[in-house]
């Protein structure tokens, strides 16, 4: 049984709207306007235990209402959700014993305080007992090396500290499930390959089932090993991450090291980047042979080397996205 089931799963609000000023505000009290935004429509899928999902799309797509939604904040308006076979709206307070959730924008741990102080503060309200708690909790400070941080106030930490201190709140319980809202926002490059890295050795070791949302792609690269696609509320891919670059890369960047600049016009592709050593060029592979591409360029020049190079998936992602932006 999937441990994740979304069925025709909608989610609709009535947002009120005024015009500026104090005489608008004044007769929006008598006659308030309100319109429907549809955030969530129909969506439907499944998550099988241990899965690692990245659940991707641009601003304002649904992702992060279908993690509410999850997690119990907020309830759908039509439609059923089981997650680890509890509604988690109606049965929150049971849920929230095999779940963590961690949301980059809003912070769980007290502001003013060291993480350590909330994180005693977890362990007696999931009940843990005290042996196992320092044990846990030793485990994941080893692994998220946050030792110097534990009796730093909250709020003198860097975002990237904060991120790593708040991923090991949401673990301290051993959750099932780990339901992650753009954890690596804001982060720089190491920060991000550490939360990357523990994640990842997280999911494949206790099997966690992580749901990702994220416009990081190289989150998406090195963990999702299944990638859903939501914009406007709708799912418009849900397949394995690799099958995304598969079914969406039609051209490839063959990058030529040469011995001497060549003064050439090239009949294949387009050229994206030229120096006097190197060429690179962007190949339709439906229209252009790669090998004729390979004997156009060693026809007319010493060629060094050749690199070639699938499309960048964040181009093909944005494709997507313009896609159906257009047929909305």
């Amino acid at each position: 049984m999937p441990i994740i089931q979304l069925t025709h799963v909608s989610k609709i609000f009535h947002v009120k709207q005024k015009q500026a000023g104090f005489g608008a505000s004044f007769w929006s009290l008598f006659k308030p306007r309100y319109t429907t935004i549809r955030a969530v429509e129909d969506i439907s899928f499944s998550v099988d235990q241990g899965e690692f999902l990245a659940l991707i799309g641009p601003n304002g797509a649904g992702k992060s209402t279908t993690i509410k939604m999850l997690t119990g904040i907020l309830m759908p308006s039509a439609g059923t959700i089981d997650v680890y076979g509890y509604n988690p709206f109606d049965q929150r307070q049971q849920l929230a014993y095999h779940i963590g959730a961690v949301y980059g924008s809003r912070s769980q741990l007290w502001y003013h305080l060291p993480a350590q102080d909330t994180y005693d503060l977890f362990a007696r309200l999931y009940d843990l007992d005290d042996k196992a708690y320092k044990e846990r909790l030793d485990f994941l400070v080893t692994t998220f090396d946050i030792g110097p941080l534990l009796t730093i106030p909250v709020r003198k930490l860097s975002l990237g500290q904060r991120m790593r201190c708040e991923l090991v709140a949401s673990l301290l319980h051993k959750p099932k499930v780990l339901l992650l809202d753009e954890p690596t926002i804001g982060l720089d490059l190491i920060a991000k390959q550490q939360v990357r890295t523990v994640l990842k050795q997280l999911n494949e070791t206790e099997h966690t089932t992580v749901v990702l949302t994220s416009h990081d792609v190289g989150d998406i690269e090195m963990l999702a090993r299944r990638t859903i696609i939501i914009n406007h509320g709708t799912i418009v891919f849900d397949n394995a991450t690799e099958q995304l670059k598969r079914q969406f890369i039609t051209t490839k960047i063959v990058e030529f090291i040469i011995e001497q600049p060549l003064d050439i016009t090239w009949p294949f592709g387009t050229v994206i980047e030229q120096t006097p050593y190197c060429i690179k060029i962007a190949v339709d592979t439906k229209k252009t042979a790669i090998a004729d591409v390979m004997s156009f360029a060693m026809n007319h020049g010493h060629i060094k080397d050749i690199n070639i190079y699938d499309e960048p998936l964040e181009n093909i992602i944005a494709a997507m996205y313009r896609m159906t932006q257009g047929a909305r």
